[in-house]
Formats: structure tokens, C-alpha cells, sequence
């Protein structure tokens, strides 16, 4: 005990300054255009400050701060061997939130669990429990990693959560596992062969999907959420197939739903363009202002957009700086991890956040399908934020204890 308490005494000198200073940033970056996306109407304006979004998102700033500097507390060894635990509680609140009555609908999808004050969304804190089990299960011997069990039992970890998540459906946030193990087993040493086969596999499959999805007849196509099909043909840009025998007047319709369906992707791009190298100016994005770019989500999917409408090129780059410095600290804290349970645990939760940045700025710039999956710290969300600062927090308590004998 007095060993732990002299480590953590020491931690205010031994913490990565550069990380935390860029993590203010981009909270600082999040408030502000919280307040930006979402103070535009009238309506808006007139409800009590407290219940603003803006200041709830200032709330889990707060209070997700402090579930980080909570978990830096303790080594994270000793997090790592609670990790069964704290997977199996995540993988009961998957399965929880699927049940009708607990899980509550939202857009078609059944994500989250209300506790009346908030709209807990177990699939965030899915992600970090499956990135604590999966590294210290990946931690053994490397020899061990050889034998065909071990890497079928690693990929079980993995695919269960998965198939959860898609069953919520919440294709976006499962996807975000696959990159996080395969690089995850990469670096504790898993066989190349195993990776290199299980790659093809993947991509074979997902070829096959696409294929189904975009081009077989109804009838023979996997079962999907129509909102997400929809999603694909936008992405794809592919209209919807009229049935044999469809009239103009149908196949007209099938045009306008494409071109509905397509309208927060269009207005999304619009707003990064229309900004220019400086922008619009803080709260002048008329994108935003005027409704182009819907108010449901302006806050949350596409803040991206608003801040690149606001703040231009120079505001884009700046974030994009602040996510680099996240990261690459990130990955310098897992090469100066003291042993291989937090070097694959540092790489793991680097991939998490990577995925995030990566997937929700490729979707406001075109470059990924609309999924859903929020931006660190700048999207609106208490799952979110909450599960990305305990998730900083763990970086933060590997690089704390890397000295530690």
C-alpha cells in the first residue's frame, strides 16, 4: 500500500503533460461548439441554462475527468485482473439493453438504457471492457499464442460484443472492435499466418456483403435495418432497384428517397466547403443556423461539420492536430510500457480512439458511410465522453506505473 501511495504521490510529475494538454483542448473546442450547434433557435435560448446541452456536456466533462483520474489510482495490473468481471458485466448490459422495457428505442436502433437523468449507451464502455480482457488474456507467454485454442478463444472475446452491438443494430461502434483486436494480437505476438488468414476471411465476407446489399434481389438479401441499406446505397451512390414492373411514378419516388436519404451526408460537405481557409466566424454558420444541416444531429454525428463551416481549414487542422498529439502520445506511452500487459492495452485503447476520429470525420467529409459513431470529446454524449476520458485515464495510469518494478 505504502509502495502504491508513493507511486501515485510521484504521478503529478510523471503524467504525459503533452496528452492532458491536448485533451483540455479539445474539451475547451467541445463546449464551445456544443453551445454553437445547439444555441440557435429561440426555443434553445429560453430553456434554464442548467438543462442546456451545452452545460450537461460541461457536466461529463467534469465528472468523466474525474472516472480518469479515479482509475490512475490504481495500477492498471491490478484493473487487468478484474478485467473478466468487468467484461462479463458489459457483455449482461448488452444483452440487457436488447430486452424491451429496459432497453429504450431510439431512431430506429435499441442502444441505450434510460436512467431517467441520462441515456446510459453500454456499447461505449463495451468497447474499453473488451480492450482490458482482451489484453490481459493476450499478455501470456508468446508461445502460448501459437497454439490454434488460444487464438479462437482470443477471437471469441472479440465476436461476442460484435454481434451484440450489431444486434442493437449499431454497425459503426461494432466495427470499431475489429481494428482494435486484430492489431491488438498483432503486437502481443499472435502468429502471422493466423492474422494473415483471418484477414482474408474478413474481406472475403465483407465483399460478399456488400454485394448482397447493393446488387441481389430483395429477396435474397441478409436481413439489415432498411436505414442502414439506405445508408450503404448513399455511401455507394446507388439507387434502390425498382421491383420488375415498377411504374415512372415509382421508380420517380425511389429517386426522391434516394435524394432525402443523402440530405445529411450532402449538407454535411456542404458545411466543411463552405467555410474556407478561416471560417464563417464562432456561432455565424449558416448551415447550422438556418437547418441545412439537421439540429437532431448537429451536435452530436456531424460537430465536425460545424466546426469546419465555423472555423474553416485552420479550425479543422487544429482538431485534427489535438486528435495526432492524443494518439501519438498514446503510442509513445505503449513503447515505454514497463510489460506486455500494458503495451497491448496501450495499443488497444490508441485503436479505439483512432477508429472513433477516423470513421466520424471520414463520414462528414464523404470518405466513410454515415454509422453513427461519435467524435471523442467534441460530440455531444455522456457515454461517450464518460468512456473516452476513463479510456484516456488508463493511458494516462500505463504511462504513471511504466517505472514501476
Amino acid at each position: 500500500m505504502m509502495r502504491s501511495g508513493f507511486l501515485f504521490s510521484e504521478s503529478q510529475s510523471r503524467i504525459e503533460r503533452l496528452q492532458v494538454a491536448a485533451l483540455v483542448g479539445l474539451m475547451l473546442i467541445g463546449a464551445a461548439f456544443v453551445f454553437s450547434a445547439t444555441m440557435v433557435t429561440e426555443a434553445a435560448g429560453a430553456a434554464p441554462w442548467y438543462s442546456q446541452s451545452w452545460f450537461r456536456q460541461m457536466v461529463w466533462y467534469g465528472l468523466g475527468a474525474t472516472a480518469g483520474i479515479a482509475v490512475c489510482a490504481v495500477d492498471y495490473r491490478i484493473w487487468a485482473r478484474w478485467s473478466l468481471v468487468i467484461y462479463w458485466g458489459t457483455i449482461l448490459l448488452l444483452i440487457a439493453v436488447l430486452v424491451p422495457g429496459i432497453g429504450s428505442m431510439r431512431f430506429g436502433a435499441r442502444r441505450w438504457i434510460d436512467l431517467g437523468f441520462f441515456q446510459f449507451q453500454p456499447s461505449e464502455f463495451a468497447k474499453l471492457a473488451f480492450v482490458l480482457a482482451q489484453a490481459h488474456f493476450l499478455s501470456r507467454p508468446v508461445d502460448e499464442l501459437r497454439a490454434p485454442i488460444i487464438f479462437a478463444k482470443a477471437l471469441g472475446l472479440m465476436a461476442l460484443p460484435f454481434f451484440l452491438i450489431m444486434k442493437e443494430p449499431d454497425l459503426g461502434s461494432a466495427l470499431v472492435l475489429l481494428p482494435a483486436g486484430l492489431v491488438m494480437m498483432f503486437v502481443a505476438g499472435t502468429p502471422k499466418r493466423y492474422l494473415v488468414r483471418l484477414g482474408i476471411v474478413v474481406g472475403v465476407l465483407g465483399a460478399l456483403f456488400l454485394v448482397d446489399v447493393l446488387f441481389a434481389p430483395h429477396n435474397w438479401q441478409i436481413k439489415l435495418e432498411d436505414y442502414q441499406r439506405r445508408r450503404l446505397l448513399v455511401y455507394f451512390g446507388i439507387q434502390p432497384a425498382a421491383a420488375p414492373g415498377a411504374t415512372k411514378a415509382q421508380q420517380e419516388a425511389l429517386r426522391r428517397q434516394q435524394f432525402d436519404d443523402s440530405h445529411n451526408v450532402r449538407q454535411a460537405l456542404i458545411s466543411v466547403g463552405s467555410g474556407g481557409w478561416m471560417g464563417k466566424g464562432w456561432r455565424r454558420g449558416t448551415q447550422n443556423a438556418l437547418g441545412y444541416l439537421p439540429r437532431a444531429v448537429a451536435h452530436n454525428d456531424f460537430i465536425f461539420s460545424v466546426i469546419a463551416e465555423e472555423r474553416g481549414f485552420v479550425g479543422s487542422v487544429m482538431v485534427i492536430t489535438l486528435y495526432g498529439v492524443v494518439l501519438f502520445t498514446g503510442i509513445r506511452i505503449s513503447g515505454q510500457a514497463r510489460d506486455r500487459l500494458g503495451k497491448i492495452m496501450a495499443v488497444g485503447i490508441v485503436m479505439i480512439f483512432f477508429s472513433h476520429v477516423f470513421i466520424n470525420i471520414g463520414m462528414n467529409i464523404r470518405l466513410m458511410p454515415v454509422t453513427g459513431v461519435p467524435l471523442p470529446l467534441l460530440s455531444y454524449g455522456g457515454s461517450s465522453v464518460l468512456s473516452s476520458l476513463i479510456a484516456i485515464g488508463m493511458l494516462q495510469n500505463i504511462h504513471i506505473y511504466r517505472k514501476a518494478y
